[in-house]
């Protein structure tokens, strides 16, 4: 029988057995690398932001208390590093336009190349949580729940950005129809293969 992620945790806190905590990285770092992807849209830059989550959820580990899943810890951690680097890019992008007075750098390859170009486009109009909600609870396929603890955001917000997210992805997706769009209807509403 597989351990748990609480026991692996346990593992890790109580023994400092690195390999509880290897165990750990090896489980979740592809669906992470994948949600922070298409959230920042870039993989190098993705891969930075992930390693440097896991890096501080192993220093913090003493910190993890087991009241929600380790994942949406975890997702949570990762999610206020890509914010911060969002920070530092909006502070460097301010302090080169003042520099430069050139425009600034094109967002064509704003999304992972693996998405259909609609996909892409109608994900990059959709705003910071509505997009990072929506790839969660659908690509991720995380709860509103552990949604809303990874994002730090009320259970309710969660949800309205999702059905935001979804309504603004069907009509963009429906008004520019494409024979890659990766769009698949369910009983529970549209959801996005990524």
């Amino acid at each position: 029988m597989e351990p748990t992620d609480i026991d692996l945790v346990t593992l890790a806190k109580a023994a400092q057995d690195e390999r509880a905590f290897a165990t750990l990285v090896r489980r979740h770092q592809a669906r992470l690398r994948a949600f922070l992807t298409r959230l920042c849209g870039e993989a190098s830059l993705a891969d930075d932001i992930a390693q440097e989550a896991f890096l501080k959820a192993h220093a913090g580990l003493s910190g993890f208390k087991g009241g929600g899943s380790f994942r949406s810890w975890l997702y949570a951690i990762a999610y206020r590093e890509f914010l911060q680097d969002a920070r530092k890019a909006k502070a460097a992008a301010r302090l080169e336009d003042a520099l430069k007075d050139e425009a600034q750098t094109s967002n064509s390859d704003m999304l992972h190349a693996g998405m259909s170009l609609d996909l892409r486009r109608a994900l990059g109009e959709l705003e910071e949580m509505e997009r990072a909600s929506i790839l969660l609870c659908d690509a991720a396929g995380f709860s509103h729940t552990e949604a809303a603890s990874a994002l730090s955001a009320p259970l309710g917000s969660i949800k309205t950005y999702v059905a935001r997210a979804r309504e603004k992805m069907r009509a963009k997706l429906s008004a520019e129809p494409s024979p890659d769009a990766a769009c698949q209807q369910t009983a529970k509403g549209t959801h996005y293969a990524v």
